[in-house]
């Protein structure tokens, strides 16, 4: 069977959750926690999250129950509804779902269409307002945004209007502490058309927006693809970067000897630009297996 694609497997499982079962405060925020150790024999100074559609087959108080056996702290790209179930297993959201939002007879928020359109801007505004405060509530660290697709637009106007709506957030989430992290997205295989499909393209975003409350979600499956050159521009960027993904290249398979990414060297390398916030798998296991993969993935990049 082929895999649901990320797009459609978030939307599945998050549609008309945007306003649904508020979290209560939790006592510190999660990205200012210190490492722990994860389970035993591991070397935990890595602390690993798991993205929830990845695994959309297995029910989420069956993936907690797992990623609390592997060591794991946190289950992430959750909608608010779902903020109760992984605080009754004891764990956290490193990075909360966007917003799903009506426009019309079209939905915004999601990868293709959002912040680079001006004419979503007072939309995305109220959707991302509202999900900011529902993060910060339940002591969340981080909420993804999209830039949208071209769909014929210059990249230069793209940057200047996803920095202008970007903008208008940044007050509440500087006041909430919650960052905001546009993920870079490969637009070679995955996401065709993608505008923030690019390291630098990421960076002059971050420039423009101006906030330490707004940074980049670096995939480095998708950044393998566009870019190469993973480890050296980690180091160049780091100080823009609020978050990381994994997968194997070719084919966002496991975390392995089958794929060409060294994830041990990728990680020492992260968390030596004194990175301290979570490490999000996000990869779809191709074995039968999907519990034994994340485990062996998290084994991987425990360094």
């Amino acid at each position: 069977m082929t895999p649901l694609s990320r797009r459609a497997a978030l939307q599945k499982l998050t549609l008309g959750a945007v306003a649904a079962g508020a979290a209560v405060a939790l006592p510190s925020r999660l990205g200012a926690a210190e490492p722990t150790p994860a389970a035993a024999g591991r070397v935990g100074r890595v602390r690993q999250s798991v993205c929830r559609w990845c695994f959309a087959k297995i029910s989420l108080p069956d993936l907690c129950v797992a990623a609390k056996k592997f060591g794991l702290q946190s289950i992430e790209l959750l909608q608010p509804s779902e903020f109760a179930t992984v605080r009754e297993h004891g764990l956290s959201c490193a990075m909360v779902s966007n917003p799903i939002l009506d426009f019309g007879a079209i939905k915004v928020g999601p990868i293709a269409k959002s912040w680079n359109r001006r004419e979503y801007h007072d939309t995305l505004v109220t959707g991302y307002e509202n999900h900011l405060r529902l993060t910060a509530e339940a002591g969340y660290p981080n909420l993804i945004c999209f830039s949208g697709n071209r769909d014929g637009m210059s990249d230069e106007e793209g940057l200047e209007n996803c920095a202008v709506g970007l903008r208008r957030i940044m007050p509440l989430a500087e006041k909430l502490g919650v960052t905001v992290c546009m993920e870079l997205l490969n637009s070679r295989v995955n996401h065709k058309d993608y505008m923030c499909d690019r390291t630098a393209w990421g960076v002059e975003l971050c420039r423009r927006v101006g906030s330490e409350r707004f940074k980049l979600l670096y995939d480095i499956y998708h950044m393998q693809i566009m870019e190469g050159d993973v480890i050296a521009t980690i180091r160049a960027n780091h100080q823009y970067i609020g978050h990381y993904h994994t997968a194997g290249v070719p084919g966002r398979a496991n975390i392995d000897d089958t794929q060409e990414l060294y994830y041990p060297a990728i990680i020492r390398a992260i968390m030596d630009t004194g990175y301290r916030g979570f490490l999000g798998q996000e990869f779809i296991p191709k074995v039968p297996d999907a519990l034994g993969a994340l485990e062996q993935g998290v084994r991987i990049c425990d360094v």
